[in-house]
């Protein structure tokens, strides 16, 4: 039986309709998303700077956010939040580095750089794998995770809540990136009202057992009550180690994994391709100080709950198939919600579903579209042939992602755990072919193509040859090798092309306006002091 309320359901229907309307009247507001193909794939120069940012959140948080990273928090403490906050910093590079490069050379695809920096093969082979990644390792887990999630707190059909998420997503998707955008902005209005209700509660659910009074009192107890969850780098014998290797979190691996996610990543960077440098760069900024808050959403509410669960709470509802399992701390907290909260705590966690698949869409619409349709299929294709074939892999896209989702493992082994061990296999090499190819004019095709192949192989034979490294280590690794072996092949490359595929990287364009660098000072100055205070707690 479902287990949300008739008032909890009519603040989800609310939640519901406010979306849906919204995106409707944006879509009819312009009707040259109809057959526009940057602005349905882009949103060109219509995306405010607020939208960008918002949009950039809502995509990037999901179920594995709420419900993995809520039960790495209840296992493993405050220092899975260095996901969120190196995050933060990262995008402030990627403001200041990436996007002006881009925008400067007319970049509207990711495999559309590859293109011009190296060479068409180089891009088709990214391109492909792009679309199979999105599409079975993206897509699919956040699919299946939301379904679980949404099904586990309304007791609704496992299968039933995915197909509704799937064409909530579509209704969203098939409108652009423009209605994406707009429609975010409410999406995280509610992702981020609804997740401090829940940790709202969770801080106070603290705070009345242990018989203090306030929400300041109630994390000072959690703090004292689980002083190892609240310790941001591990020490080696940490048995937290090997996902997170303490000082290299903040120096190695953990650069290379939000580098690539937020700078060389069409889901992402799609968001900011639209508009001018300044709004771009603004929008990212907002992302980056929004960034800084998921932590408090996503995270306290673990360490709440296994703080209570030390205290004998949740014995029962925390255990499956008879083992704990710390994934199932946020439905938990969400269950004990007052109707009509819960509601709005379920309305959350919904759209931050809805947002991600939208997004994650809509880069696989825009993937296929540009750079295999209109490249290798329909050569002639007109705008609104070429909008309706982006329309038509939303769809298709969706329907795989349902078929195959349930046989892929993802619950065995956690959404978060799943997207990052998969993702890992290839980030080094991509982000390395990308990073010479913005800063290195001598970096040839054939050195990109090796990286490419080389950190692929590599990644394995670490994985199997060195159990015992840790992931985040090894992705470093493999990075700095790859850029070694993409500098020797450079140079001893007789047929370089690199003139033909020279990209245009000025100085000037780093330059930035003093209001961004205030508030690039301002972040950077919060990121210090969270990680010198929290460090002395450990």
């Amino acid at each position: 039986m479902p287990q949300l309320t008739t008032r909890d359901l009519a603040v989800f229907l609310f939640y519901f309709v406010v979306v849906s309307a919204y995106g409707y009247w944006i879509y009819h507001r312009k009707k040259k998303a109809e057959s526009g193909t940057k602005d349905f794939f882009l949103a060109e120069g219509t995306l405010t700077w607020w939208a960008i940012g918002a949009s950039l959140i809502a995509s990037n948080i999901s179920a594995e956010q709420f419900i993995g990273m809520s039960g790495s928090g209840f296992k493993m403490g405050l220092a899975i939040a260095t996901y969120e906050w190196m995050a933060a910093a990262t995008l402030m590079i990627v403001a200041v580095f990436f996007m002006p490069i881009y925008l400067k050379n007319h970049i509207y695809t990711m495999p559309q750089f590859l293109t011009k920096r190296y060479s068409e093969s180089v891009s088709m082979v990214m391109a492909i794998f792009w679309l199979l990644l999105y599409v079975v390792v993206n897509l699919t887990s956040i699919l299946y995770l939301g379904a679980l999630a949404v099904s586990t707190i309304s007791g609704y059909n496992f299968t039933l809540c995915m197909i509704f998420l799937a064409i909530f997503a579509i209704i969203i998707t098939l409108g652009g990136m423009k209605v994406i955008g707009y429609t975010d902005v409410v999406q995280v209005f509610f992702l981020v009202l609804g997740g401090l209700a829940t940790t709202y509660l969770a801080i106070h659910l603290v705070s009345d057992h242990f018989q203090t009074t306030g929400l300041v009192n109630g994390f000072n107890t959690m703090m004292k009550q689980a002083s190892d969850h609240f310790d941001m780098v591990y020490e080696k014998g940490n048995p937290n180690y090997m996902d997170l290797p303490g000082f290299t979190v903040l120096v190695g691996g953990m650069w290379i994994v939000n580098l690539n996610y937020w700078g060389c990543n069409q889901y992402i960077t799609q968001r900011a391709l639209g508009a001018d440098l300044k709004t771009a760069r603004n929008g990212i900024l907002f992302a980056a100080f929004l960034k800084l808050l998921m932590p408090v959403i996503v995270v306290l509410p673990g360490i709440a709950a296994f703080v209570m669960h030390k205290q004998g709470m949740f014995q029962a509802e925390m255990m499956q198939a008879g083992e704990l399992n710390p994934d199932r701390a946020y439905p938990v907290l969400l269950n004990l919600l007052p109707s009509g909260l819960k509601g709005l705590a379920f309305a959350a966690l919904t759209a931050a579903i809805v947002a991600s698949l939208a997004g994650k869409a809509n880069s696989i619409a825009t993937i296929y579209t540009l750079d295999i349709h209109k490249k290798y299929v329909d050569r002639d294709a007109s705008d609104i042939k070429l909008v309706n074939v982006g329309r038509i892999s939303i769809l298709v896209a969706m329907v795989l992602a349902i078929a195959i989702s349930p046989f892929l493992g993802i619950d065995k082994k956690g959404g978060f755990q799943y997207i990052q061990e998969y993702t890992g296999f290839i980030s080094p090499g991509v982000f390395c072919i990308f990073i010479l190819g913005f800063f290195w004019k001598r970096a040839t095709a054939r050195a990109a193509m090796t990286a490419i192949i080389a950190g692929f192989l590599l990644s394995v034979l670490f994985k199997f040859g060195f159990p015992d490294m840790p992931f985040l280590d090894r992705m470093g690794w493999v990075f700095v090798i790859c850029v070694a072996l993409m500098i020797v092949v450079s140079l001893t490359d007789s047929h370089s092309k690199t003139q033909e595929h020279r990209i245009e990287v000025d100085r000037s364009l780093f330059k930035t306006h003093p209001a961004f660098t205030v508030g690039v000072i301002i972040i950077t100055g919060i990121l210090a002091a969270l990680y010198l205070v929290f460090e002395q707690q450990g």
